[in-house]
This record gives structure tokens, sequence and C-alpha cells, in this order.
């Protein structure tokens, strides 16, 4: 028999997760969509190594994802709900719920906050057969 109090350690972990103010951070980012680390660490002033640590709390509890591009990782939400959860503590506490951006992209040196820096793909040497 189950007791009754195993029954909310789902929830209880959920709220653990989202109990530490980096990670809370780093949603508010990345709900603007795909962000790469670089772009966090830029918002956020922190060292990488840190912001990587809550990166992989967040993903080993598949909340969110990755890819990589070149030397760039990217991450994304893949459980959207979190957000609604996010909406409600932040009006509870007063915390706005975005961060502005703007001063972060001119410090974050990714081809997405910077196109203009971005590498056009490898295309090969083309050899003439003349």
């Amino acid at each position: 028999m189950t007791n009754i109090i195993d029954s909310y350690k789902g929830s209880a972990n959920l709220f653990k997760l989202l109990g530490h103010p980096a990670r809370l951070a780093i949603l508010t980012i990345l709900r603007e969509g795909e962000q790469c680390v670089c772009h966090i660490e830029a918002m956020l002033k922190l060292r990488q190594a840190y912001i990587s640590q809550h990166l992989m709390v967040l993903k080993d509890a598949e909340i969110i994802a990755d890819r990589r591009d070149g030397w760039n990782i990217y991450y994304r939400v893949v459980m959207p709900e979190i957000f609604e959860i996010m909406n409600i503590m932040f009006l509870v506490s007063g915390r706005p719920d975005t961060i502005d951006h703007a001063h972060a992209k001119a410090n974050c040196p990714c081809p997405k906050c910077h196109p203009e820096k971005a590498q056009p793909p490898d295309k090969g040497v083309i050899l003439s057969s003349e």
C-alpha cells in the first residue's frame, strides 16, 4: 500500500527543481525561444560552468533539450507547461516574467545574436575540369 505522502513526491521534486533562482532565470530566458549557452551567460553574468550545471539539472528532468551547431550549444524548453507554473509563481511573488535581452546581445558572440559574424556553410572546393 502506498503512503498518501508518496503521491506528492513528483510535485515536490518539480518545486525543488524550480526552487533555485538560477534555474528560474534560465527558464525565463528560454521563454523567448532557443538560446545558446553564451547568450545565457551574457544575460546572467555568471560563469559558464555554473550555468551548465543548472542546464544539466533541467535537461535531466526533461524540461529542456539541447542541440549542437558547430561550437555552439543551443537549449530550448520541451515542457512548455513549466511556464504556467512559473507564471503563477511570478504572479504571487511579484516578479516580472521576462528579462530584457538587449544588453546580452551586445556581449554574446553567437551567430544568433550577431548573424553578420556567422560562418557560411562550407561548400567544399569545386575543381574545374577544364
